[in-house]
This record gives C-alpha cells, structure tokens and sequence, in this order.
C-alpha cells in the first residue's frame, strides 16, 4: 500500500519484466516438439508406408498383452515407491495413481522429472508421509532407479558390441550413465560418512539465499542422512527396491518386445535392451517432455541397425509410444481426479464424524436448564453416560 501510494494514483505498480513472454515460450516449446517429430520420425514413416500392408497378419491379441504389461510396469514402480516409503507408505492403489499423474505431468511439461516429481512430493505429504521421508523416498526412487536402467544397459551392451558391433551413441550414453553413477556415489558418501562436511557446507551455502533458514537445511540433512543409512544397514530393503527398479524397466522392455513381435519383428533380448537401455539413457536430457522424438528416433534406428525392418521397428515402436507415453497423460488426470475427490469426501467424512462426536460429548441442557429432567438434582441418560467410569453415582 505504501509503495502504491508513493507512485500515485496514474502510475502502476512495478512488475519485474520478463525477456521472452509466457505465451513466447509455449510457442517455442510447440515448434521445438513439432520439429522434432517432422525432422526425426519421417524417413522411418516413410519405410513403414511402404511396409505396413505387408502385416495383414497381425493379431490383436499381441496388442493387448503389450498394453498389459505396460501396465505390470506400472505398478512395479508403484511398489518401488511403496518399498523407498517403508515402513510409513500410503496404499499400493493411493501410491499407483500418484505415480500416474506424475508420469502425467512429465509426459506434459518440459523439464524431465522434475515438474513430476514435484506433484508427487505434494500428494505424498498430502497422505500423511512427512516431508523429508517424501523427498528422500522420491530421490531414492529416481536416482535408484537411473542406476539400475544403466546397470541392465551396461550388461547388455558389453554382450552386444562383440556380436553387433560399435554405435557412436554408444559412447555417449555411457558418458551419461558415469556421469549420474558418479554423482550418486558422491551423494551417498557424502551423506553417510560425511555428514558433518556436507552440513557445513550446505550452511555456507545458504548462508547466501534469502528466505531460507540453515538450521532448517541442516535438519532436512540430518533426517536424509539418518534415512539413507537405514537404508544402507538394511539390505534386504535395498534388495527389494532394487528387484523391483529392474522388474519395471524389464517389463517395460517386454512391452516394447511385444508390441515388436506384433508387428512380425523378431528381435533378440539383448539387442532389445541395448536399444531400448540407449534411448531412455538418452531421454534424460530434458529437450522435450517425457523425450518425445528422442527415444522414437533412438529406438527405431537402433532396431533397424540390428536388421529389424523399418516398418515393423516404426510400427512397433509407436505402439509401445502410444501405451508407454500417451495413454498415461489422460489416464493420469482421471487417477488425479480420483485422489482429490477421494480426499473430498474423506474430510467431510471426518468433519461429520467430528461434529457428531462433539454432540454426544455436550449434549444440550434442554428446557429445564441445569441439565435436569424437570426434576431438581437428577441427571440426565446423556450426561450419565458422557462421565468417566467411577465418577458416576
């Protein structure tokens, strides 16, 4: 009020100005994906025209188990996060449809996963899960889950270049891989034996951010380093998140091999996981949302590079596409809507609830005052029954 006094009545207010528009950069975003999809995926459309009435034998059934095991996936990834939560993780059914619209989220917004993760982090402190379980469990997740993606990548590469040969993006997806091993080693070393270290300089750090208190960073730290050495000390939990991380990339993986085979594509498992482990890998830089383009093009020109025809590859790999990255945006904000209308009714539930309990707690004194039934010293059934045992008469 004072700073619009000040400017007067003809002057407005100041506004910080931004150097490229909201509605700017949506437009960018639009042509960035739209070229993407025009300059990526044509020659290999263009192999699948030509292919495609070539696969009047295919059987639907195929199409239907593809999509079910993207679905198995799904819910392996929700048990990964039911296990990083443990012992205090909502519902396996509650912990799915966040992981929905999360995956919804991403699949819409630039930026990797980060906007999902987000999303997550509310709706899980939104269920009762404290805040730095949420965001321990949720970077566990993620990064655990990288690791393993990498792991399966590794393996089935070192077995590939001897059969198949050497690909140029190759190296650059190990690069990748030993970049993010590198910095999660450095994390949980930092985090479980040098915890002191890694408070000090946090502290200094945000020693230099306005609005946010160190004692308050310095706690978050301790209670992520105490959750990450129970996880360490407990092997058997790490042994789980870790079979269920490989369970969701592989069924993943058997998606796409099955959509493939629909298709009359007979591809080898390694040479699967090397294409499929490579354009994920390569999906994580954030130039599109979800890699829209990126892991399409990877993905088909690494099958065809492994003898699989273009148009079973294009046709295969879009499929997969449709279940793995498409279906999720609607069926994510169907499972959004079921969460909020969930807590809806819960919250009237239980100020119902709260109400009813309050009325039987203090029951009305009723017109003849004194909480007496018209007559003088006598109680009444309510008040009789609302006293503790042994302070009745």
């Amino acid at each position: 009020m004072k700073a619009m006094d000040a400017a007067g009545p003809g002057d407005e207010p100041h506004t910080k100005r931004r150097w490229i528009p909201r509605n700017v950069k949506i437009t960018l975003l639009v042509l960035v994906i739209f070229f993407v999809i025009e300059v990526v995926l044509p020659p290999e459309l263009h192999s699948a025209r030509k292919e495609i009435h070539q696969l009047n034998h295919l059987n639907f059934l195929w199409l239907v188990l593809g999509a079910a095991v993207e679905v198995a996936s799904l819910a392996a990834y929700a048990e990964l996060t039911h296990t990083v939560l443990s012992p205090d993780a909502p519902k396996r059914f509650r912990l799915f449809r966040i992981n929905m619209w999360a995956l919804a989220v991403s699949h819409v917004l630039p930026g990797g996963t980060v906007p999902g993760t987000a999303v997550s982090y509310r709706l899980l402190t939104e269920s009762d899960v404290e805040g730095n379980t949420a965001a321990f469990g949720l970077a566990t997740q993620g990064i655990g889950s990288a690791v393993v993606l990498n792991g399966l990548f590794w393996l089935a590469l070192l077995i590939s270049i001897p059969l198949n040969g050497y690909n140029p993006y190759y190296g650059f997806a190990a690069i990748l891989g030993v970049l993010l091993l590198s910095i999660f080693g450095g994390l949980v070393v930092l985090l479980t034996r040098g915890e002191k270290q890694a408070d000090r300089f946090l502290n200094r750090l945000v020693s230099h951010i306005p609005f946010v208190k160190p004692q308050a960073v310095a706690a978050l730290v301790k209670k992520v380093a105490d959750r990450m050495k129970v996880l360490a000390e407990n092997p058997q939990l790490l042994y789980r998140a870790s079979i269920w991380a490989a369970a969701n990339w592989l069924l993943d993986a058997g998606s796409l091999w099955v959509f493939l085979f629909a298709f009359g594509a007979h591809v080898s498992p390694i040479d699967l996981l090397v294409a499929y482990g490579l354009a994920n890998i390569l999906a994580v830089i954030p130039i599109t949302p979800g890699g829209l383009g990126v892991v399409e093009f990877i993905s088909i020109s690494t099958l065809t590079g492994f003898g699989v025809a273009g148009g079973a590859a294009t046709a295969g790999v879009l499929c997969w596409r449709l279940v793995n990255f498409w279906l999720p945006i609607p069926f994510g904000g169907i499972a959004y809507l079921s969460l909020r209308l969930g807590r809806n009714h819960t919250h009237t539930h239980a100020h119902a609830h709260g109400e009813t309990h309050a009325e039987m707690s203090h029951p009305s004194s009723g017109s003849n005052g004194g909480g007496t039934n018209g007559v003088a010293g006598t109680k009444s059934v309510a008040d009789t029954e609302a006293m503790p045992p042994g302070l009745v008469n």
